[in-house]
């Protein structure tokens, strides 16, 4: 009798599950990828781990890590050149550091360090001329200490590494711009932005798996006293210093 196939671990579902080319009406056919698929690219390609470094997270093999990964970048290939739409969905895992599968944030069992743009009680609206970042220290998904920390006059892409030396593995904003995204990414810090109001609940509410927040969001800096329009997709509403858009 074979032995049962054993669930691989993986941190969290993927942010966006369906992925289509430029024209929808010239999608040809759906190209299906497992959630351990997807994380072995987010491990090795993303994040930037060697193979084994990958097996030991999700808790297999480095030669199942090897075959899934493999087949995880073909399919990726297939997705660019044959026009179809790409959906990740289903396979054998089972979800880490997540209350329910599905939730929109991460409980952290273990201790963590959570930034959040910061300006007088609220989530600041413009990552790139944030003055202020307050960092929590979190341990089993309570909050253990709070402090405010000034960046100095720092902005944008060096921020990634400011975070980083202030040992950061989240940050929660509000708008972002594509370079700050690609340096926190390369600082191995989780972002989570579009996130609105108090600061304090919005970390609450990340610890519990209840976070509001838009993976898409993006951010236009106008000056000439338009000030911060941060929102999803340009439209957004008041909230706090700025908007942000839900």
């Amino acid at each position: 009798m074979p032995r049962p196939n054993k669930p691989k671990k993986v941190r969290s579902l993927p942010l966006c599950d369906r992925f289509f080319p430029g024209k929808e009406n010239c999608i040809s056919h759906e190209i299906q990828m497992t959630v351990e698929e997807y994380e072995t690219l987010r491990l090795i390609d993303y994040l930037g781990q060697n193979q084994e470094a990958c097996a030991a997270e999700m808790g297999v093999g480095r030669a199942t890590v090897q075959a899934m990964y493999t087949e995880a970048r073909k399919k990726t290939a297939r997705f660019l050149i044959e026009g179809a739409s790409l959906r990740i969905q289903g396979g054998n895992y089972c979800i880490e550091d997540q209350r329910q599968a599905g939730g929109r944030g991460v409980r952290g069992a273990d201790k963590m360090k959570i930034a959040v743009t910061y300006d007088q009680g609220q989530v600041f609206q413009h990552f790139g001329h944030t003055e202020h970042f307050k960092i929590y220290e979190t341990e089993e998904g309570k909050i253990l200490s709070s402090e405010i920390v000034d960046t100095n006059g720092q902005g944008h892409g060096a921020l990634a590494g400011f975070l980083k030396n202030m040992g950061a593995e989240v940050l929660i904003c509000g708008g972002i711009g594509g370079g700050a995204r690609n340096a926190l990414a390369e600082a191995g810090i989780r972002l989570y932005p579009g996130a609105c109001g108090d600061a304090d609940a919005q970390v609450e509410a990340f610890l519990k798996g209840s976070l509001d927040y838009d993976p898409d969001t993006v951010c236009s800096h106008h000056h000439h006293g338009e000030g911060d329009n941060c929102g999803h997709h340009g439209h957004g509403k008041e909230c706090g210093h700025g908007y942000c858009g839900q």
